[in-house]
């Protein structure tokens, strides 16, 4: 159970002008969860306000977070995103940008995900790609043996979760440089980016990682913004983006398998967001929604650029009346109750959406 404490701190602090630095009471050994979050602007709680560039995130500001928080944190939704709700569901606080200047909790985890982030470094150069997460998570690894010693640091490391949203912005960059690459060459993309992201993998492993949990990349060529930059779409969506979005979960799914088989102790995850998510565009009203095509905040088709005022915070945009009645929050993320629904199914979804272990099942494995 979550303390009487944490939650009257949690009340506290959202008067104030930081919901996140809450700490739940120690729990017995073996019982504390602990959860590390890498991944792009889906997962970022925040992490790109405390860069020194104008990257993407770097200046969100309201509507965004107006639902839950009241105030913009970084976070591209109208309230709570992914990891927050998979957090809570594990009787944490709510996961603190790992940039952000405070005392962290490092026994509970923290988040490095970055707006723009991508596996590979030359993709949206400014932001924290995966190989500068995976240098900032050595940063605390080193911490954690400096306070709890080796061989408790290496408990909390075995036993935590790690949670991943990450390859997207990889996949938009390609596209937008090379709308019309034959098939052979998208593989070859696909191949170099899931090269790069097994090559973390394992030194996340090297280190004591054993629970690795995926959300797959989702259809990026459905995303508001992708349909708003195609007019002769129509009310469709863009495939080539989706088609190297299945290459990608593919070649996801097959080298999470053989990590599994040559690495001991390791177990993975993999969230199907790509269909969890489509479904959700397709068919709205089945998931308690009005609208699963046009983003709640934005202007131009589908309200796809712009929310929040664009880059400069002048641009004209319009504002939905109720954010929970839309899947999408802006041209590329979405809502808080879409990220509740999409979390709920990442913690406890059935093997045919989550699999082969959901989070939930991982956290129980000792």
């Amino acid at each position: 159970m979550v303390s009487l404490s944490y939650l009257f701190c949690v009340f506290v602090s959202l008067l104030d002008d930081d919901p996140v630095s809450c700490h739940v009471q120690s729990k017995p050994e073996g019982e504390h969860k602990t959860l590390f979050v890498f991944g792009d602007s889906l997962f970022d709680p925040g992490n790109n306000k405390y860069l020194n560039s104008s990257v993407e995130g770097g200046s969100i500001s309201w509507p965004y977070g107006e639902t839950f928080f009241n105030h913009s944190t970084g976070r591209l939704s109208d309230g709570r995103i992914v990891p927050d709700f998979v957090a809570q569901f594990a009787e944490l606080p709510i996961l603190p940008p790992y940039l952000q200047p405070i005392a962290h909790h490092f026994t509970d985890g923290t988040n490095f995900a970055s707006a723009g982030g991508g596996v590979l470094v030359q993709t949206h150069p400014g932001t924290i790609n995966l190989p500068a997460q995976l240098s900032y998570f050595k940063a605390v690894v080193k911490s954690l043996k400096q306070k709890l010693g080796d061989v408790e640091a290496k408990k909390v490391l075995m036993r935590a979760v790690y949670l991943f949203s990450i390859g997207g912005n990889d996949y938009f960059s390609f596209y937008s440089e090379n709308p019309n690459a034959s098939q052979s060459y998208q593989r070859q993309y696909v191949g170099m980016v899931i090269g790069n992201l097994t090559g973390v993998l394992k030194e996340i492993y090297d280190l004591g990682g054993r629970k690795i949990a995926f959300q797959n990349a989702g259809p990026l060529g459905c995303l508001p913004a992708m349909k708003a930059r195609s007019p002769q779409l129509g009310s469709g969506c863009a495939e080539e983006p989706s088609a190297l979005a299945r290459l990608h979960n593919r070649a996801l799914a097959n080298v999470l398998k053989k990590l599994e088989s040559k690495l001991p102790g390791f177990k993975y995850s993999i969230f199907d967001y790509y269909n969890a998510l489509g479904d959700r565009v397709n068919n709205p009203s089945k998931y308690g929604f009005k609208n699963g095509k046009a983003a709640c905040c934005g202007s131009g088709a589908y309200r796809g650029m712009n929310c929040g005022g664009g880059r400069n915070g002048t641009e004209p945009y319009d504002l939905c009346s109720n954010p929970s009645e839309y899947v999408w929050f802006d041209g590329g993320h979405t809502t808080e109750t879409a990220n509740r629904q999409l979390a709920e199914l990442i913690w406890s979804g059935a093997p045919n959406v989550t699999g082969p272990y959901n989070v939930q099942q991982l956290f129980g494995h000792a």
